[in-house]
């Protein structure tokens, strides 16, 4: 691929993140399930680390990463690293043991999203937020909640794949 065609593709990639956000930030807040909301961004970073492999992961799970602590107030700074590691973990993953499939997706995506709520449980626990039943009863409810968008997810990002060309095949 030439410059350009990376510059083209992963500006596509970046615009299929928009209307995620949209939906992770203005729309989805709206109607919670049982009182969470869904995480959507560490979704998308599972799509694209499946689809496109380590390297690629890495660094959109980083871009999702930065976005995620610039957009939502409260942020420790973690997310940007945590994505980033998330994206590669999901990536090598993807690659050398899972097909780049939607069950593969659907795998990576439950990783990366336990992953997070980890995250977030030790940062509540240190800091003495919640008692720890609590957070894994809202840890569990938001992790549900969050896989079921996961076929819209890999939907709109695997389009986007098969559209712009990727470094693997789908």
């Amino acid at each position: 691929m030439t410059r350009r065609d990376l510059f083209h593709k992963w500006f596509v990639y970046g615009l299929g993140l928009l209307p995620v956000w949209l939906l992770d930030a203005y729309i989805l807040p709206r109607y919670p399930l049982m009182g969470t909301v869904p995480m959507l961004l560490p979704l998308a970073a599972a799509a694209v680390a499946v689809l496109e492999g380590v390297y690629a992961g890495t660094g959109f799970g980083m871009a999702v990463g930065l976005l995620w602590e610039l957009a939502y107030p409260g942020g420790f700074g973690g997310l940007v690293f945590g994505m980033a590691l998330a994206g590669m973990a999901m990536g090598a993953v993807s690659q050398y043991a899972l097909r780049q499939s939607f069950p593969g997706c659907l795998i990576c995506s439950a990783g990366a999203l336990a992953f997070v709520d980890l995250l977030r449980i030790i940062r509540m626990l240190f800091t003495r937020s919640a008692p720890l039943p609590a957070l894994l009863q809202v840890a569990a409810a938001e992790f549900l909640w969050s896989i079921a968008w996961t076929p819209l997810v890999w939907l709109l990002f695997r389009g986007i794949h098969r559209r712009v060309g990727g470094t693997r095949l789908a």
